[in-house]
């Protein structure tokens, strides 16, 4: 198994959402290296953290699981959607996406600058430098120490 970490932003589509919603589409990605994470790494049954991003608390609040490994996104053919790319058909798809299912929220929202004070989280993806992917592997070490900040 192996552990992610999805960005959203809550104003989009956020924890509470998923929670009503159970299972959904992880659509819209439009970076080649996290299509590539999606559409053949990830694998189902894997965890992901969902991470909230431009919000007021930026952070890791909840966990997902892997519903359904990489397939089309559908959403790059549909030029009235907002992720629509007129250079992927159906023929030869560009984009692909995966479904997510709820697990639980976290006890508390583990912020950012909470995730910056540890030394053991130094290695981390998502705290590198100039990092900006919207998905992002987490090692099981890391994925462990955060939790354990709950």
């Amino acid at each position: 198994m192996q552990h992610w970490l999805m960005k959203s932003e809550p104003s989009e589509f956020s924890i509470d959402d998923l929670k009503r919603v159970k299972v959904e589409p992880w659509d819209g990605v439009r970076n080649y290296q996290a299509r590539n994470m999606m559409n053949k790494e990830m694998k189902k049954g894997d965890l992901a953290f969902m991470y909230h991003s431009n919000c007021d608390e930026i952070g890791i609040v909840g966990i997902m699981t892997i519903a359904r490994e990489g397939y089309v996104d559908h959403t790059a053919f549909d030029k009235k959607d907002k992720h629509y790319d007129p250079k992927s058909n159906p023929e030869n798809p560009r984009w692909f996406m995966v479904d997510v299912r709820y697990k639980r929220k976290l006890k508390r929202t583990i912020t950012l600058a909470e995730l910056k004070e540890h030394k053991k989280l130094a290695e981390m993806q998502l705290l590198k430098r100039g990092n900006r992917l919207s998905i992002m592997p987490v090692s099981k070490k890391h994925w462990d120490f955060i939790l354990s900040l709950e």
